[in-house]
């Protein structure tokens, strides 16, 4: 017997999706009780039923009777402002009013298949289908007002979601009457012209930015339920430890405890109020008895580990004799880059709300995938997948796979248990920081050759790493709690991802080159962290790139125009050396360094400057500026773009001057922000973007452009400051020569 029949011994009663919204129509209440929902253009909008198939215009977009437009994503917002730009992206092509569109995002009750919100693809995937849609449904109304006038569809004009023919006028809402568009998008309905954009391209100001920077309810962390009870988990101290004993019924004697929820080694306490499943959950932890195996290797061995247990190299990338090329090179030089673990540092801890009721469970996620995890948590439970339904919730600092669908795991376990009552899961601080997958440790291994005309004649990276991927995607085996339990989920790593050697292949001319990967298991978790191995791949390749310029004797931006071909790459690091300067004059003590990247060598170009200050009396140095060019291709919002493009680059400073996950044999000891320290706001240094905006291209995502540019460019501010090149990130004071300063 599953966890679902456990709890409903009696007939289930058969709900369609439909029947689901209806049936949680409470819920909806409940959620729409954040007041950010009740901002104009949210998705405070009535419940649209999943509608479509993906290919006919309903799947993206509704009008409801009054004319107001709701798109419909499958992506989450993630505070990169999706929201906002394909609400852009649907106006823009209908010729409405930013305040006649609204928002319904990533609710399995709601909204298309979009699987992850992640690799920066949201414009590019969800976007494009949004705004196929919208044109569609352009084309399809106006041949309705069309026959309405009794005349053709060039001799129409629309504005505000008025269609006019001379001084006959008719709004959409009076062409659907209410009824949803179910023609299909044939893709071939035409766009707009760069020409006629009004909305595209336009700073059009975010409202979930004033409500976050108000400080009022928005996140999933703000969220209270009628009814609701608080649930906090007892995780082991360290991985595959099992649990021996806990001291339930001293805990169950608390006051306003209600329940002791233990299935093997998972085991949480579930309070009336929040304070009180604190002061139970301490009490579980002081008193609890664990059995805990020895985490190996420890930190001072993991780079050895790496390098001995890395499996054979798989070929990535080959092109033309690099050994020949070496040999034949008038200058060869070798160096290895590490990077150590790095975690996402979500501000506000994961959290989920659950509810089992009426046969059917509802669960808020800040997950990055609502479908996924659905498909997730039926295989955990064993309840089919439409008697559960997941609500995309924004969750403070929630990116990447962190540990927002261990909690809503966590949330299902408990909420089975405790049917009729909302269940809230908060993990504690420390739970974050010890239990969401980490970024891989990393070593890259470069060889370059240079011939007698100072050009790169040969290139030759070896990669080791850990899996950049292990979201669930269906199966249990993948949540932390269904490990724990009497009878564990397994965990079968999927094989190693892209994501590894993502980025790790030049862009730039070279005679010869040759990239291969090897795959690492290493001791600690792993899954996707902003740019997965691209931020890693590039601090390596940009820094072995101002290497070799300095041993052909070049400048450090002349060399890289040296060797690259690409229009739209050249243009954003010449953009950024008109407009952020380089090098003018030589200044004591500031250091300047530059590094560029394609992301995924196929979407966002960007170029980054930092400028270093150091301070040879107190051996330290602070990052005072860094400015970035980018080219997305077509901006949706130019804002966007930007407020992007500046996070990416004080996010990767901060990995890249501080942080790296430690541990010890017993467990992870990065346990607070003291234990993991992350640049604060005083250090913070001052960024300027600069962005080309190509309104006759496509777009492409921004997200994630900035991470591996900016660690190069830190690391070859550094050496011009100070000659010391620092190839172990983080990149500390401590790691300096100091003594070729004088």
């Amino acid at each position: 017997m599953n966890a679902f029949e456990a709890n409903n011994p009696g007939k289930i009663p058969g709900t369609g999706r439909r029947a689901f919204l209806r049936n949680s129509g409470r819920l909806l209440i409940g959620f729409q009780m954040l007041p950010f929902l009740d901002l104009p253009g949210s998705d405070n909008a009535a419940s649209h039923p999943v509608a479509g198939n993906g290919k006919t215009i309903d799947s993206w977009l509704q009008f409801d009777s009054e004319g107001l437009l709701t798109v419909i994503t499958g992506k989450m917002e993630l505070g990169q402002g999706i929201r906002t730009a394909l609400m852009q992206m649907a106006a823009e092509e209908l010729d409405l009013p930013m305040e006649y569109v609204r928002i319904v995002i990533a609710d399995t009750a709601q909204t298309q298949d979009e699987r992850y919100t992640a690799g920066s693809g949201s414009i590019e995937g969800s976007g494009n289908s949004i705004r196929q849609a919208a044109a569609e449904a352009r084309r399809y109304l106006l041949k309705l007002a069309a026959d309405r006038f009794d005349t053709s569809v060039e001799k129409l004009t629309v504005a505000n979601g008025v269609v006019s023919y001379g001084a006959q006028k008719t709004a959409y809402r009076d062409l659907i009457k209410g009824k949803q568009l179910e023609a299909e998008v044939t893709g071939n309905a035409p766009l707009k012209k760069p020409s006629e954009f009004r909305l595209i391209g336009k700073p059009v100001t975010r409202l979930d930015i004033a409500q976050i920077a108000a400080a009022k309810p928005y996140y999933i962390q703000d969220m209270r339920l009628p009814g609701m009870v608080h649930a906090r988990v007892l995780r082991p101290p360290a991985y595959s430890a099992k649990l021996l004993s806990v001291p339930e019924e001293e805990v169950m004697k608390l006051p306003h405890v209600t329940r002791v929820v233990r299935n093997g080694s998972f085991i949480a306490v579930v309070a009336d109020d929040e304070f009180q499943s604190i002061e139970a959950w301490r009490l579980l932890r002081e008193k609890a008895k664990w059995d805990i195996p020895a985490i190996s290797p420890e930190p001072a061995g993991i780079y050895d580990d790496i390098l001995r247990k890395g499996t054979a190299a798989e070929m990535v990338e080959e092109k033309n004799n690099v050994e020949k090329e070496l040999a034949e090179a008038t200058v060869t030089w070798e160096a290895v880059y590490k990077r150590p673990y790095h975690m996402h540092g979500s501000i506000g801890p994961s959290c989920a709300i659950a509810e089992w009721k009426d046969g059917l469970l509802t669960i808020w996620s800040h997950s990055q995938g609502v479908y996924p995890l659905r498909r997730t948590i039926s295989h955990l439970l064993g309840l089919p997948e439409n008697k559960i339904r997941i609500i995309g919730t924004p969750g403070s600092g929630c990116y990447g796979h962190n540990g927002a669908d261990d909690v809503a795991g966590d949330a299902a376990l408990i909420a089975m248990r405790v049917p009729g009552r909302p269940v809230r899961v908060q993990w504690m601080r420390e739970d974050e920081h010890q239990w969401e997958p980490y970024g891989s440790a990393m070593i890259l291994k470069i060889k370059g050759g240079i011939d007698r005309d100072g050009r790169v004649n040969a290139w030759q990276t070896e990669i080791w790493s850990d899996t950049h991927s292990t979201r669930p995607g269906g199966n249990a085996g993948y949540l932390l709690a269904a490990r724990d339990l009497e009878k564990p989920f397994s965990f079968k790593a999927g094989g190693f991802s892209g994501g590894s050697h993502r980025n790790s292949v030049p862009l730039y001319d070279f005679a010869s080159q040759k990239i291969t990967l090897h795959d690492y298991k290493g001791p600690l978790r792993t899954s996707a962290l902003r740019s997965l191995g691209a931020y890693a791949n590039i601090f390596a390749l940009e820094s072995f790139m101002d290497e070799l310029a300095i041993k052909a004797g070049k400048d450090p931006v002349t060399f890289r125009l040296m060797h690259l071909k690409d229009p739209r790459a050249r243009a954003v690091i010449e953009l950024l050396v008109e407009k952020g300067g380089w090098r003018k004059r030589k200044r004591e003590h500031i250091g300047e360094g530059l590094a560029f990247a394609r992301y995924k060598n196929n979407a966002a170009y960007c170029a980054v400057k930092a400028e270093v200050s150091i301070d040879p009396q107190r051996k330290t140095y602070r990052i005072t500026k860094l400015s970035g060019a980018i080219d997305a291709g077509q901006a949706i919002n130019s804002t966007g773009i930007v407020n992007q493009t500046a996070g990416g680059m004080i996010q990767a400073a901060s990995w890249t001057m501080l942080e790296e996950v430690l541990y010890d044999r017993n467990g992870i000891t990065s346990t607070s922000w003291d234990k993991y320290p992350i640049l604060r706001f005083e250090d913070v240094p001052d960024t300027e973007v600069f962005m080309i905006d190509r309104p006759e291209l496509e777009p492409m995502g921004a997200g994630e452009a900035a991470q591996g540019p900016t660690a190069a460019a830190i690391a070859n501010a550094i050496f011009h400051a100070t000659g010391s090149r620092l190839r172990e990130l983080p990149l500390r004071p401590d790691k300096i020569d100091w003594k070729k300063l004088g």
